[in-house]
């Protein structure tokens, strides 16, 4: 294979992870069908995708079965009653959970392995939960999963902080440490910063890198983009962007620009057609004006997401000066 355009971004050992159900769900609950959820499924098969991240394995008392659906806590008999059956070594697609440090019965939760159809759990944490972090990818390792660490936030913490959560997590059993734009904030100067942060702290311990990208300031592609060329093994997307608020980079994409014959489009598009655009008739998101605005003040989308569901909705000017006054 030629090493020049058009096929340099071609790297066989570069993997994708779809988090479709899991990031898409914080804009409905994760009150997904099993239809749809067995069609995100069926596409990652099809397309050759790596990974699926299909929910959270969050706790039921913080997050009641009445108001959240089955993919916010991920039981095994949901896991089962859709993708039952599943065997990552014959399909050669891998399922992973997300934890989040502090939302999590982590203890209870995640079974061992053996007795699930799971493959991978995600331990998301913000940068004062490292400690809680490590406990949980402790425990998912000896359950038999593989871990990912994702600390979230990375764009609001300082550079002494992450340092502290990269030395707690190269000494653990994590096999990726993600970059996660959560805020949708970073431009490409800082992926590369914060790329080269990793990388360094990391260096051998077997680690991949990461990235989660947010579509706040409609970056997430660009910003995606720039971690694989710096050299990021372990990118993340979404069907359509399909993810909260601003929503994530594109798996269709992503798949376009990576040039590996064994992904397929085709059945990204199929299935954008036939279950992801309807879904636009109940729920929203995307790159609109308010999450321009949190991602260029670095700020939560939550405000915006809030704003969104009011009756002024569409006042970008007054959305903007509540944001500015709150400086």
């Amino acid at each position: 294979m030629t090493d020049k355009a058009p096929w340099i971004t071609y790297r066989p050992e570069l993997k994708v992870l779809d988090c479709t159900v899991r990031d898409g769900g914080l804009i409905n609950n994760h009150l997904f069908t099993d239809e749809l959820v067995r069609g995100v499924y069926d596409t990652c098969l099809a397309a050759g995708i790596d990974a699926m991240e299909i929910g959270y394995k969050n706790s039921p008392r913080l997050f009641s079965k009445d108001e959240f659906g089955p993919w916010r806590h991920c039981d095994e008999d949901d896991l089962n009653r859709v993708v039952g059956g599943h065997d990552s070594t014959q399909t050669g697609l891998k399922l992973a959970a997300m934890a989040d440090a502090g939302k999590s019965d982590w203890k209870e939760q995640i079974v061992p392995s053996d007795q699930s159809v799971l493959d991978m759990i995600r331990v998301a944490f913000y940068a004062h939960q490292v400690s809680e972090a490590v406990e949980m990818i402790c425990h998912a390792h000896e359950m038999g999963y593989e871990t990912m660490a994702n600390l979230m936030a990375v764009s609001n913490i300082n550079e002494s902080e992450i340092d502290a959560v990269l030395e707690a997590v190269s000494d653990s059993p994590a096999g990726t440490m993600v970059i996660v734009d959560s805020f949708g904030h970073l431009h490409r100067e800082q992926i590369d910063m914060l790329y080269k942060k990793y990388s360094e702290a990391l260096a051998g311990t077997g680690k991949d890198i990461g990235i989660h990208a947010h579509n706040n300031m409609q970056l997430a592609f660009a910003n995606t983009i720039e971690a694989i060329i710096l050299g990021s093994n372990r990118a993340d997307a979404t069907m359509a962007g399909l993810g909260r608020g601003a929503g994530n980079c594109p798996m269709e994409l992503l798949l376009g620009f990576l040039r590996n014959p064994k992904f397929k489009l085709r059945p990204v598009i199929q299935l954008l057609r036939d279950q992801i655009a309807p879904l636009r008739e109940t729920v929203e998101w995307g790159p609109l004006v308010p999450y321009n605005i949190t991602g260029q003040m670095n700020r939560h989308p939550r405000a915006a997401m809030e704003f969104r569901a009011g009756d002024e909705k569409d006042d970008f000017l007054k959305f903007y000066d509540n944001m500015v006054s709150d400086i």
